[in-house]
């Protein structure tokens, strides 16, 4: 290699500190275009640091769309958008072999989900055939089809929306199926002063069609993210803080109004989302604190209520509330 080549590839490969930079200036670039979500922003900088799915949960028009849109805007990331619907095939997620009639051979057209940022847009509203047809690509970063697998580009990131008022003509995600996904955050009305600015901005000529004129632009790329979830992985976690998550999701499974809790599955993705928490904000360790700040997102939606317990209006977020208050925290 030439010193040439060796000095590109030096600038190629950002630090710990240039990555945290960017991906510092990619919340603010999301900004631009999205007022109020800053949680959900958070989530979803948490999730491609740490391989995970996002299930965003919102009624219609509080900018789920357009906070994805901004993330791969601002990322310079491939996205695409399926929009769930009752009709939808597995092979419209996918992909599926083509019969070509003059080569007279099958050629393998890929689907929606080889990008990196993929949108499931209302994925309660299609059969669990086709909801299924993500677990492979969640989870094994592939797609087999007629027994052939598929590698699916990196970063790769599922943010799924829902409408949680809607129940008409809806399949409900199966557990096996909400357990991949990191995290499930609550995208909620804003408040009179965020709406404000909202509308402010509209007045102004703001164009959520339009990102690029609103000042979008990339500010961070997979290499940064590479560099991140490299730096992530040398954040130490004590052994007291590891007793901590696993008390804490054992003690989901115990709970009287719980019937399923937690997997390990869940144990071990909380502890992953805490670590990024961590790094994110500037620290080579884990806290239990951080492990609090993420518990809720990570957690809720793993959790299976027994039917008497939601009969007298308990939640998976009322569970878990109390949870971290009565489980005894490290010093």
């Amino acid at each position: 290699m030439t010193n040439i080549s060796k000095d590109a590839a030096l600038l190629e490969t950002p630090s710990a500190q240039e990555a945290a930079a960017a991906l510092a200036a990619l919340r603010a670039e999301i900004g631009k275009a999205v007022v109020g979500n800053d949680q959900a922003v958070l989530y979803l900088v948490l999730a491609l640091l740490c391989r995970g799915h996002v299930l965003l949960e919102g009624v219609p028009g509080v900018a789920k769309t357009l906070l994805v849109r901004a993330l791969a805007t601002s990322l310079a990331l491939e996205h695409a958008r399926v929009q769930f619907t009752p009709d939808l095939m597995p092979g419209d997620v996918t992909g599926s072999q083509i019969y070509d009639p003059h080569s007279a051979e099958f050629t393998f057209r890929k689907g929606p989900v080889f990008t990196n940022l993929l949108l499931a847009d209302e994925i309660n509203r299609t059969p669990p055939k086709t909801q299924s047809s993500l677990l492979e690509s969640m989870e094994e970063r592939q797609v087999s089809v007629d027994g052939q697998p598929r590698p699916l580009p990196d970063p790769f990131v599922v943010v799924a929306t829902q409408n949680p008022i809607e129940q008409e003509g809806t399949y409900p995600l199966p557990e096996a199926q909400l357990d991949r996904f990191l995290f499930k955050v609550d995208i909620r009305l804003p408040d009179r002063d965020d709406e404000f600015r909202i509308l402010q901005r509209h007045a102004g000529g703001f164009d959520p069609r339009d990102l690029g004129a609103a000042g979008l632009r990339p500010v961070a790329g997979p290499e940064h993210i590479a560099a991140a979830r490299a730096a992530v992985g040398q954040v130490t976690v004590s052994p007291e803080v590891l007793a901590y998550i696993v008390d804490l999701c054992r003690a989901t499974r115990s709970s009287p109004a719980v019937a399923h809790g937690a997997s390990t599955r869940g144990a071990t993705a909380l502890l992953a989302a805490a670590r990024a928490f961590a790094w994110l904000n500037g620290r080579a360790y884990v806290t239990p604190d951080d492990v609090k700040t993420v518990a809720m997102a990570v957690l809720r939606h793993r959790l299976q209520l027994r039917p008497e317990a939601e009969l007298d209006g308990v939640s998976a977020e009322g569970v878990l509330s109390s949870l971290l208050v009565s489980v005894p925290v490290p010093v």
